[in-house]
């Protein structure tokens, strides 16, 4: 009897043993991170007037500069929910400030990013979506550590476009 209890807790204390080895991750090579990047949760969309008050502190931040801007606000879907453009802005601006403020808020990055892998040699990241726009001025918009949209700014030069989104991401501090 003593022998089969032996026997038992033997077999208890090897399957323990492989149990908690097998629960043990390997190590993982040197740059690869142990958490998701940019793994941010999702929160309730912006409202409209929260946009409103966002593109409107953009544009008093261009206007104060003499920049033309056209500034979008997207909901996290990419939906827009709030546009302005000001007079004499680059036409085509209307069509990349929104680009910009989906590309930020559906890949839940700064489109700095993406621009700077481009330049960095990765050109790859173009071809993860078609409307990926890989410049400067696309800003998600995060509000108690929960994304709730994403602003695009477009008119001026990449600096320039993401210097007025960010005046409108800092607005909300205030």
């Amino acid at each position: 009897m003593a022998h089969f209890t032996a026997i038992i807790a033997a077999g208890a204390a090897l399957l323990l043993s492989m149990s908690s080895s097998a629960q043990q991750l390997a190590p993982l090579p040197p740059g690869l991170p142990e958490k998701m990047p940019f793994d941010i949760p999702y929160g309730p969309p912006i409202s409209m007037d929260a946009a409103k008050r966002l593109v409107e502190a953009s544009l008093a931040e261009a206007t104060k500069r003499g920049w033309k801007m056209a500034v979008a606000v997207v909901s996290p879907s990419g939906d827009l929910t709030y546009f302005a453009k000001m007079d004499d802005t680059l036409l085509a601006s209307a069509d990349i400030a929104p680009r910009k403020a989906r590309t930020a808020v559906r890949f839940r990055r700064d489109t700095k990013l993406f621009f700077d892998q481009v330049e960095a040699g990765h050109p790859f990241v173009t071809t993860l979506d078609p409307t990926l726009v890989a410049s400067p001025g696309g800003v998600p918009i995060i509000v108690d550590g929960k994304l709730i949209g994403g602003i695009g700014c477009s008119g001026g030069i990449n600096i320039q476009d993401a210097w007025v989104c960010q005046a409108g991401v800092n607005s909300l501090d205030k």
